[in-house]
């Protein structure tokens, strides 16, 4: 499978979605931050700056300061693919971020979401 389109989209032009899909089931901006600073030890200003950059997504992984261990144990299915069983490492983070966000969309506590 070729990969370099996900490794050159744009996270700033990603996070949008997020939001929206949050936000439509009763979710928060802040709650889609809290899942994206869990994962990858951003914080609110080097989001911010993520952002103003347009930084791609291999970038945003690739530079985050604390990528989260606990990110082992997202598992399950995100668009058709089981996440546990995505070879390319990058790939497999996106859809860690993807899943959490799907999490926080369907209810799911914050708790749970951050694997607690």
């Amino acid at each position: 499978m070729d990969n370099t389109r996900i490794y050159r989209m744009s996270f700033a032009g990603v996070y949008p979605h997020y939001i929206q899909k949050a936000e439509k089931k009763g979710r928060t901006k802040e709650e889609v931050d809290e899942i994206i600073f869990w994962l990858t030890g951003y914080d609110i200003p080097a989001l911010q700056q993520l952002i103003a950059d347009k930084t791609d997504f291999e970038h945003f992984f690739n530079q985050a300061p604390h990528f989260n261990t606990n990110a082992t144990k997202i598992t399950g299915v995100i668009c058709g693919y089981r996440i546990e069983d995505i070879e390319d490492p990058l790939v497999q983070k996106v859809r860690y971020l993807d899943k959490l966000i799907d999490e926080l969309a369907k209810g799911k506590s914050m708790e749970k979401i951050l694997r607690k």
